[in-house]
């Protein structure tokens, strides 16, 4: 029995656990083994015994062609234009250590420019320091000009944020589409790789499949890009890019122990995302007030759940619009509104849509019993 079926038994009351502690394995039960490649971790900075020093000679810049190439190019060609675009990042910040003093930390991660204006996309944990965004971050160019960087807005579930930062002569770089993307189709990934000095390391490989989830406790990511491409730390926020040098990937994640196995965040999903929080500083979702724990087939199996997809009640906040709508502790949601809910990433997906003050459908499983019920979302407090 794994920990996502004591989980679920815990849940009704087959195990002699109190609900507090239910709840708590609930949430660990869902994690798969992923490592963030990078963040505000003093890890993804080599050591001084490790340091490796890169003598680079920098050609002089040639103008970066916009238009989209007859034929794919090589992994120089794609390189050399997408280089302009792709930012070093550094965060610095403190944490404390078990005596509570104040430690310096920081960590390296990437980024990519985004518009002429200094607008930058990168991860969310790129930009902490222990469990707080970094005090300073700083934007290293191409060019070596370096920036002090303003966090624009940050959507910890989808694990993107944006910065800017006050510069001219940016290169932004041309975004594709990952639904065009076939499996088996060639990409490079671009990062500071371990931050090493030098230019961004680049990989190649190809799209091993798509449409994987990433589950990173409490949130999970949709329709992400598995690609064999090697992603190490220091290359988080950086570009998934296709044979025509469009990013068709922001990188996010790696499995541990496991072989060129990376992860990178479907551009389609990133840019709804990343165009609300460069205009509104955040991304607004309508707010039901539940905690929840991914349905799966092996839990399905195993306790005679009616259905091995959707997302479980584990609390019901009280006064909550989830409360008002009649939803209970242990009931399973399968649809909201036109959206199908395999786990909660769907759910955020379609409260992404769906924000305060939309009435909207709720499908569930009650026992072995499909209910309907309507619910009025509200601000997330």
């Amino acid at each position: 029995m794994n920990g996502d079926e004591r989980a679920w038994l815990s849940l009704y009351g087959a195990m002699k656990l109190t609900r507090s502690v239910c709840r708590l394995g609930l949430l660990a039960a869902c994690l798969l083994l992923l490592t963030a490649c990078a963040g505000g971790e003093e890890e993804a900075i080599p050591s001084p015994q490790a340091t490796v020093t890169a003598v680079v000679e920098r050609p002089t810049a040639s103008p970066v062609p916009t238009a989209r190439p007859e034929e794919p190019l090589t992994t120089v060609e794609i390189a050399r234009r997408l280089r302009p675009s792709v930012v070093r990042i550094l965060t610095e910040g403190a944490t404390l250590d078990i005596f509570g003093r104040a430690v310096p930390s920081r960590g390296v991660g990437t980024g990519l420019i985004l518009d002429e204006e200094g607008h930058i996309v990168t991860n969310h944990h790129v930009l902490l320091v222990g469990n707080s965004l970094g005090s300073r971050i700083t934007v290293t160019l191409d060019d070596q000009r370096t920036f002090t960087a303003r966090v624009v807005g940050t959507d910890p579930p989808t694990d993107l944020a944006v910065l800017h930062i006050a510069a001219d002569g940016l290169t932004p770089a041309t975004l594709g589409r990952a639904a065009d993307l076939p499996v088996g189709a060639e990409v490079v990934a671009i990062g500071q790789a371990l931050g090493l000095e030098g230019d961004p390391t680049v990989t190649r490989g190809v799209v091993s499949a798509k449409g994987r989830v990433i589950r990173e406790d409490p949130y999970t990511i949709n329709d992400a890009i598995q690609t064999d491409a090697s992603i190490n730390p220091g290359n988080s926020g950086g570009p998934l890019v296709n044979s025509y040098a469009e990013v068709v990937g922001i990188n996010t994640a790696i499995i541990q122990g496991a072989q060129n196995i990376g992860f990178a965040i479907s551009i389609d999903l990133a840019k709804p995302i990343v165009e609300e929080l460069i205009k509104e500083g955040q991304v607004s979702r309508g707010f039901l007030g539940i905690d929840i724990v991914d349905i799966t087939p092996s839990l399905a199996s195993n306790f005679n759940l009616p259905v091995d997809h959707g997302v479980g009640i584990t609390n019901v906040q009280s006064g909550s619009p989830a409360d008002l709508g009649g939803l209970r502790l242990e009931d399973i949601i399968v649809r909201l509104a036109d959206q199908e809910i395999d786990n909660n990433g769907d759910l955020l997906q379609a409260l992404t849509v769906h924000r305060a003050g939309e009435t909207v459908e709720v499908q569930y499983y009650r026992g072995q019993e499909l209910r309907e019920t309507e619910v009025t979302l509200a601000e997330r407090p």
